[in-house]
């Protein structure tokens, strides 16, 4: 790193999880600077309700960047009332067009009860295989349990947790102080 360098932030673990007619979306609450942690409360999952149609989105990378993300996405769901994937395209775009908004460094999962989106800055807007979604620095970790679980007889917020403990255990930018949404079709 040079000098005068300013060292990135790290961290989060966000896990997407639809199961039967639930989805469940946790986070992680590390925040950390370089090999710092900065903060382990942070809270990176939210609840939307533009308009009394609840979304909740869980965002990994930049918080300032998230913050305008979610209300993009905010705006979106309320110009687009009950129609996420929509919405969700429509921020995809202007993500990817907007000079402004190219330089934001987030993904963010999304959910609606029945629809569960990941979206990317690269103009990306997926539909999870198998019904998991999971983002930031531990991402891959909690994927892997979660699809290891997801046959189980565990329900969403059985199989996030896990997921999410298994995360935390390996990666360094990750904790376990969680924030779960639950929300049903």
């Amino acid at each position: 790193m040079a000098e005068n360098e300013f060292p990135g932030w790290h961290g989060t673990t966000i896990v997407g999880i639809r199961k039967g007619d639930e989805v469940v979306v946790a986070g992680d609450g590390q925040v950390s600077l370089g090999q710092t942690v900065i903060k382990g409360t942070a809270r990176k999952v939210r609840r939307l309700s533009p308009g009394g149609y609840d979304v909740v989105a869980g965002f990994a990378g930049s918080t300032a960047d998230a913050f305008t993300l979610l209300e993009r996405l905010e705006s979106k769901l309320e110009a687009t009332p009950g129609q996420l994937q929509r919405a969700s395209v429509e921020l995809a775009k202007d993500w990817r067009t907007d000079k402004y908004l190219q330089k934001l460094e987030a993904m963010l999962i999304v959910t609606d009860g029945s629809e569960l989106y990941v979206i990317t800055g690269a103009g990306d807007v997926l539909e999870p295989e198998y019904g998991i979604a999971a983002i930031g620095s531990g991402g891959n970790y909690a994927l892997a349990a979660a699809r290891a679980l997801i046959d189980t007889d565990a329900d969403a917020e059985t199989i996030a947790r896990k997921a999410m403990g298994i995360a935390a255990d390996i990666c360094v930018y990750t904790n376990g102080n969680l924030t779960v949404e639950r929300i049903g079709k």
